[in-house]
């Protein structure tokens, strides 16, 4: 599943949290370092990728009348020139290799930077951070869906996508994570 944005921080504390309780990582410097590393790399692989579609919308774009012509899929053809542009802007597609990747570069930064130090191989801690980001995206939308029901039940209705509500989900939604100790 695609990362987005909005969900880089809560992974990097995700990450963080499991890190700090798998019970064979020290951090040198707490948690937030290791948040910061791990939130800046996931953003800017997601900025990579958002980076390649936009060049792909694009190309899409400058050649509408010929597809429109040839009846080609639009959506068909954006996957295709993804698949053929990946590699030009860094972005792996499989998204088990993706994680697998974040997770070593994340492991790999923490520890150059001295933030983190392990009594096990390297390969069981990059095991717990890509857990972490699977484990987050698994539950994402289990989540989401969870706090709309509850703003649903609210006695004054609330419109989503005003501010209120915004205030209210970021609120429900970072509570529900704390819940399930995936924030900190």
């Amino acid at each position: 599943m695609k990362i987005r944005l909005p969900h880089a921080p809560y992974i990097a504390n995700k990450i963080a949290i499991d890190i700090l309780n798998c019970g064979f990582v020290t951090m040198f410097k707490g948690l937030e370092p290791v948040v910061k590393v791990a939130e800046d790399l996931i953003v800017e692989d997601i900025k990579k990728e958002i980076a390649l579609e936009e060049r792909v919308v694009e190309i899409l774009d400058q050649n509408e009348d010929e597809m429109e012509f040839q009846r080609v899929d639009r959506r068909n053809m954006f996957w295709l020139i993804k698949k053929k542009l990946a590699q030009e802007f860094g972005v792996i597609l499989s998204y088990e290799d993706r994680y697998n990747e974040i997770a070593h570069k994340i492991l790999e930064t923490c520890w150059k930077q001295g933030l983190i130090e392990y009594s096990v191989t390297e390969n069981r801690i990059k095991n717990i951070v890509y857990s972490a980001i699977e484990s987050y995206v698994a539950h994402f939308q289990e989540i989401e869906n969870e706090v709309a029901d509850k703003i649903a039940n609210y006695k004054r209705k609330l419109v989503p996508g005003s501010e209120e509500y915004d205030l209210i989900f970021e609120k429900l939604y970072e509570e529900e994570l704390r819940r399930r100790g995936m924030l900190s």
